[in-house]
């Protein structure tokens, strides 16, 4: 899986750079992902994830390098969308704020339970969520930072698209996919996580 893993990403990530509509915003929109992809590279020895974990991070980071290559507000497919269903936006940003509280949920989830930093199930969901949300957060002073920063060339980072409760609805966003990931994968990650402590069960029993 790891090959497989690793191929996916460094292809999406080559055509994501290939004549980006903005450079500045591919980089901005692009960097989470490579940071993602440096941590799991020197985290996999030491704290190798479940298989079902490293699907979703892939797949985020997928959802965030074609953002970054036609900025969020411009993805071809959601504005077919944005005709067929008559909305008034792009949404594409919604499926990345989305999974913005997907993954980060089993993130937490993974740690917590593996590192037994919470036992009680319902102060378990009740941190993931509140972690989810103060990612979502921390993202959104980020895009304020940027805004301060480069002025009127972070609007295709921002991908507001005039929307004046954008802030708001982005981390509202992340707090359903953070409800929906606990909700839909707790049982599947439960599964995996046990398998990942049979196996090193058997590491130990063998040294």
């Amino acid at each position: 899986m790891k090959n497989a893993w690793i191929t996916v990403f460094l292809l999406v990530l080559a055509w994501s750079a290939i004549e980006p509509k903005d450079y500045l915003t591919w980089a901005l929109e692009v960097s989470p992902a490579i940071i993602g992809f440096m941590l799991l590279a020197f985290t996999y020895q030491s704290f190798h994830l479940t298989r079902l974990l490293y699907i979703l991070i892939l797949l985020h980071c997928i959802v965030l390098m074609v953002g970054g290559h036609y900025t969020y507000a411009e993805v071809p497919l959601f504005d077919q969308l944005k005709l067929y269903l008559g909305f008034e936006r792009n949404n594409y940003d919604k499926v990345g704020h989305l999974l913005q509280g997907f993954v980060p949920a089993i993130i937490a989830r993974e740690i917590l339970l593996r590192k037994h930093v919470v036992d009680s199930p319902a102060w378990r969901n009740f941190f993931i969520v509140s972690i989810c949300l103060a990612i979502s957060a921390l993202y959104e002073l980020i895009e304020w930072i940027v805004a301060l920063a480069v002025g009127e060339s972070s609007d295709a980072f921002l991908g507001t698209q005039g929307d004046n409760w954008d802030t708001q609805t982005d981390m509202a966003f992340a707090l359903l996919g953070a409800l929906l990931a606990l909700l839909l994968l707790s049982r599947l990650h439960d599964r995996q996580l046990r398998n990942i402590q049979s196996a090193h069960k058997r590491d130990k029993a063998d040294d």
